[in-house]
């Protein structure tokens, strides 16, 4: 007579209530270790050399000019001075208010134009069947976006100046031309805003994927519908970002307007150096500190604005 296997108790299920005959599903999870989080403070450790010379090198001018613009000096000697505000009102009136104006409007001008053309310069770099074209390119514009100064002036009073070689070539004198005027200034500007576009907006149309075309392409979209109601919107805030960049590019450049049209353009850059020089007056340290401190305000405002663009743009490209 065969003896029937005495069957195996199934394994109690959990008990969703965690009563005493629960078993548990598996091990739990263990609470973050302290070592982690010495590490996420060790990352802090890291970064403040950084944080230091952030403070060194633009905390303290910027409390300096501040602190300077709001001050009337008394006493030559001592350096003693007492508080006013007739240095940052007079830096907003008469001939310091229209070089304030100009400057603005002659970044705004030239940033437009930079961001208007490098656009589809920067499409045509990043479609090109050709790598090294792509890599010559870029590496150009890097070169380009960073002359400025001297050089810069330099070059454009030997080829556009009133004796300049293309001047002369094309006798653009007898037309009118001169390069030492708003405009002259305007297209030396964007011999370094436009590749700086071409750099700034090449990562964000690398970002537009291939699937989103070809979408538009099974919708039976054109090109210019594809741009219109698909590309530009996902790249408006790089569009904006890369604008915002230019601006204040152009509106902190001094040395190649300094040294091709000199006082012809007024601009806020060439009035701080005047009154540091004492060219107009002596003794106008403070307001030129003052002239300084709404520069410092203009490149807050355009940061506050670049920022949380290129956020937005990141979530979308990333």
């Amino acid at each position: 007579m065969t003896t029937a296997p005495t069957p195996v108790p199934a394994p109690a299920a959990a008990d969703p209530g965690g009563g005493p005959g629960a078993v548990a599903a598996g091990p739990a999870t263990p609470p973050p270790a302290p070592r982690a989080r010495r590490l996420r403070g060790g990352s802090w450790l890291a970064a403040l050399p950084l944080l230091a010379f952030f403070a060194i090198g633009f905390g303290l001018p910027a409390i300096a000019i501040a602190t300077g613009a709001f001050t009337l000096s008394s006493d030559a000697e001592t350096g003693a001075g007492s508080f006013t505000t007739a240095n940052v009102t007079d830096s907003v009136q008469g001939a310091y208010w229209t070089a304030l104006l100009s400057s603005v409007r002659l970044s705004a001008l030239t940033a437009l134009i930079g961001t208007v053309v490098g656009l589809p310069l920067a499409q045509a770099v990043v479609t090109s069947r050709f790598r090294a074209v792509r890599e010559a390119v870029l590496t150009a514009s890097g070169v380009l976006a960073n002359f400025g100064g001297l050089p810069l002036a330099f070059a454009f009073v030997a080829t556009l100046g009133n004796a300049g070689e293309i001047t002369k070539l094309f006798h653009l004198t007898e037309h009118g031309w001169t390069l030492y005027g708003f405009t002259g200034l305007s297209i030396a500007y964007l011999y370094f805003l436009v590749p700086l576009m071409v750099l700034t907006i090449t990562p964000a149309l690398d970002g537009l994927r291939r699937q989103w075309r070809e979408a538009a392409a099974n919708n039976r979209a054109t090109a210019l519908q594809y741009w219109r109601h698909v590309a530009l919107p996902i790249l408006l805030p790089s569009l904006l970002g890369g604008y915002v960049l230019l601006f204040g590019s152009a509106f902190a450049a001094y040395a190649t307007a300094a040294a091709m049209v000199g006082a012809t353009v007024p601009l806020i850059s060439r009035s701080i150096a005047d009154a540091l020089s004492g060219n107009v007056l002596v003794g106008q340290g403070n307001l030129a500190l003052a002239l300084s401190l709404d520069m410092i305000v203009v490149a807050v405002l355009v940061m506050a604005v670049y920022l949380p663009l290129q956020r937005r743009s990141a979530r979308w490209l990333s």
